[in-house]
């Protein structure tokens, strides 16, 4: 998001006119902002978002949507049919985060829940996931008042288990596509920590990277810290991995390709004079194509490999690699559609708010919704900035450090985000599903 640094101080004046959804928007904030604080408050971890989909789903039955629940897990599914046209995806994500909240906020959450490995921690929504389905709502209520300016199927979807890459292809398998209609657009949006509240971001192609989980187990033969030469030290092993991986990116991949290996963590050992028999190293491997996805985890392979052979390990102790299945594909923005909605948010929203930035390495399993059939599925993700003014221009001082996505004290100016968004989400929406531009998929 560096372009966005040079952002000058937004003026966020109101328009001459009278502007019908702004309007909507603005007078249904109270509520808005009334189920944003409920849902910051009362956060779940991923696989366990029961009541958040409860209450979001008894919405959308108010509105007037066929509601389908426990799809993939905890997601819904949300269906209205407007007459002939294209079908649009529009998803929110609903799981908080294992965080203890700091932001002092008087809604902050106290929420304690047990991760699925048995762990007792507290629980926030630290990437703003309460704005996100907030903004859902929002758009939901509005699509139904305006009904009679778009034409098509909406299919409005909350998605569980993003922050484990896992609810999207959940739901996929739990046929999404075959029990709902197709879509033939998908959108969402992401609120960010590195752009003024009220920005819009956007990028063209790849946006968000392929997110690969790898464990390397290093064995070794422990033994007496002051006798060495009794054992196979695995850290010794694991250091000479570590080192060689680094010319993955550094020698092996186009250095014009985005790729990142990163080691973090290294497990070896209990005592300072006492060599262990195993260590555990635990990687995260980022790309954006398929082809530099697999150059890198089959180099893993082969460098972990060669490195236990040098070492004088036997084969049936050369060191493991397992891929692990938390596999999150690149998020690829269809061009063509991108470039559309920057222009409708530009007429929205003016040109000073709207800005294409570029890709990051981050991950995002909203890419599973178009790669399922990516011929005939077209997607938009796209940021909107939640810093507030005051803090985002002491930062561009240098007064202050800002928190990022997922820290303690993200705390994002939710009626900017929520407004901007819903406004956002609604415009797209209007676009995508004018009359006139076709026959729903499957007619």
């Amino acid at each position: 998001m560096r372009r966005l640094l040079f952002v000058l101080p937004l003026l966020f004046s109101a328009p001459a006119y009278a502007d019908p959804i702004e309007d909507a928007v603005t007078a249904d904030m109270p509520s808005l902002m009334e189920l944003y604080r409920h849902l910051h408050e009362n956060p779940e971890l991923s696989f366990q978002e029961v009541e958040t989909a409860a209450l979001l789903a008894a919405e959308a039955r108010r509105l007037g949507f066929e509601v389908t629940t426990e799809v993939g897990g905890h997601g819904v599914v949300a269906v209205m049919e407007n007459g002939p046209g294209p079908v649009l995806l529009m998803r929110a994500d609903m799981d908080g985060l294992p965080v203890a909240e700091q932001t002092g906020l008087p809604f902050a959450s106290d929420v304690v829940a047990t991760t699925d490995e048995g762990i007792e921690s507290p629980v926030m929504h630290a990437c703003g996931h309460d704005t996100h389905m907030t903004a859902w709502v929002g758009a939901a209520r509005r699509l139904v008042a305006m009904r009679n300016q778009w034409s098509g199927t909406l299919v409005a979807i909350l998605q569980p288990a993003e922050e484990r890459g896992a609810g999207a292809r959940l739901m996929l398998e739990d046929g999404l596509y075959e029990r709902f209609p197709k879509p033939d657009v998908a959108i969402a949006f992401h609120d960010t920590a590195s752009a003024p509240a009220g920005t819009i971001a956007y990028t063209p192609g790849f946006a968000l990277a392929n997110v690969d989980s790898v464990d390397i187990r290093v064995r070794g033969v422990g033994g007496h810290g002051a006798y060495p030469h009794t054992t196979r030290d695995p850290i010794v092993l694991g250091a000479r991995i570590v080192d060689a991986l680094q010319t993955l990116v550094s020698r092996e991949v186009d250095p014009q390709q985005p790729a990142v290996v990163t080691v973090g963590s290294f497990r070896a050992g209990t005592k300072h004079n006492i060599i262990s028999d195993e260590a555990m190293l635990l990687l995260t491997v980022r790309s954006y194509t398929d082809e530099v996805r697999e150059q890198l985890l089959s180099g893993i392979e082969r460098i972990a490999r060669g490195e236990g052979i040098a070492a004088g390990l036997p084969e049936d102790m050369l060191p493991v690699v397992t891929r692990r299945d938390e596999y999150t594909p690149a998020t690829y923005n269809d061009p063509d559609l991108a470039e559309r909605m920057a222009n409708v948010f530009r007429a929205r929203f003016g040109a000073e708010r709207v800005i294409e930035t570029t890709a990051v390495m981050g991950g995002e399993d909203f890419s599973r919704y178009r790669r399922a059939d990516p011929d005939n599925i077209e997607s938009l993700i796209f940021w909107v900035g939640g810093v507030p003014q005051d803090r985002w221009e002491a930062a561009q001082r240098g007064e202050i450090d800002l928190p990022s996505l997922h820290s303690p004290f993200w705390a994002p100016d939710a009626q900017a985000v929520v407004s901007t968004a819903t406004e956002a989400m609604v415009a797209a929406a209007l676009e995508i599903l004018r009359p006139g531009q076709g026959q729903a998929a499957g007619d």
